[in-house]
């Protein structure tokens, strides 16, 4: 799946089978190359969807056991956001220090959240592992 495909989805309670937000953008930990949590909005009860209290992420819904999983960031979450750690927009170097282009989409594993490969604005989808996102560039080994 794509950030850009699940951007606007529905997250929706299984205790209570109500929308309990939306999914608004990713906070990608580069030390894993993971996605460390979703960001909300409309939510009640904070921002911030942490990946391990995801119950399911599906073409049509992220599924929670309990809206109060929403909550605040967390301070590691809080570290990896921010304008200056967004992946999408930004350009991407190899790790051999080569540019591949800029950054307009990034696919994932839907149930590990793993970053999976990179989409250039060519179009062109780079696969491999984000492994350091900056105010400059994403930093990008591809395999």
């Amino acid at each position: 799946m794509r950030f850009s495909q699940a951007r606007g989805q529905k997250i929706v309670s299984t205790s209570t089978a109500g929308t309990v937000g939306r999914v608004s953008g990713f906070v990608v930990d580069p030390s894993t190359s993971r996605i460390a949590a979703v960001r909300v909005k409309k939510a009640a009860s904070g921002d911030t969807l942490p990946w391990t209290d995801i119950t399911s992420f599906g073409v049509d819904a992220v599924t929670v056991d309990d809206a109060a999983r929403i909550t605040e960031a967390s301070e590691k979450i809080a570290s990896l956001s921010g304008r200056k750690r967004k992946v999408i927009g930004r350009r991407v170097l190899s790790t051999a220090g080569n540019e591949l282009g800029r950054s307009s989409d990034v696919e994932f594993d839907q149930e590990s959240g793993a970053v999976t490969a990179i989409v250039l604005n060519d179009e062109k989808t780079a696969t491999g592992k984000v492994v350091g996102i900056g105010s400059y560039a994403v930093v990008w080994q591809e395999d």
